[in-house]
């Protein structure tokens, strides 16, 4: 009992860390939207910008390719205890999207231009990073279940007698 926790406790931790690590990187490559400041607060200074768009597109990048990752070197190395590694990738991955949104949009890495036509005197600045499609935050735990269930599958069905004909047993 105490393995099948360890394992998933690894698991999770693991991804956990690499929440933080992609957090980090998500925030170097999303570019910002342009605010302008107003006596009213800052409002979007360019309606068309494609930056918020962008955001959620690097994130769904970033965490969807870790997934993929994860769930390949979690079966991989994970075949001794399967149910505990699997559970883990499942709440380590969504602890993981959560701390990457909270990491990268605590953090700025990197140089943060902004560009937009402003009027003279209006004082432009970049936006918070922040998701608009929240859906993303499932693409980390649903790729990394969804790859590791198919590497299972595709191994258990090479192993199994229902890839011979008649199920192995010989025609009759």
């Amino acid at each position: 009992m105490t393995r099948e926790v360890r394992a998933f406790a690894v698991t999770v931790l693991t991804l956990a860390a690499l929440g933080v690590a992609a957090g980090l990187l998500w925030s170097g490559l999303t570019p910002r939207a342009p605010y302008q400041v107003t006596e009213r607060g800052t409002v979007l200074a360019d309606p068309t910008t494609q930056a918020l768009i962008a955001a959620d597109g690097w994130f769904a990048v970033i965490t969807g390719g870790l997934g993929l990752l994860c769930g390949g070197v979690a079966w991989f190395s994970g075949r001794r205890w399967m149910l505990p590694v699997l559970l883990g990738l499942c709440a380590g991955g969504a602890l993981a999207s959560f701390l990457t949104l909270w990491t990268g949009s605590t953090f700025t890495i990197g140089a943060v231009t902004v560009e937009a036509a402003a009027a003279p005197g209006v004082k432009v600045v970049p936006g918070a990073l922040k998701l608009t499609a929240s859906g993303v935050m499932v693409s980390w735990p649903l790729l990394a279940v969804g790859f590791f269930g198919l590497l299972e599958g595709m191994h258990g069905y090479r192993d199994s007698p229902l890839r011979q004909p008649y199920g192995g047993l010989g025609p009759s």
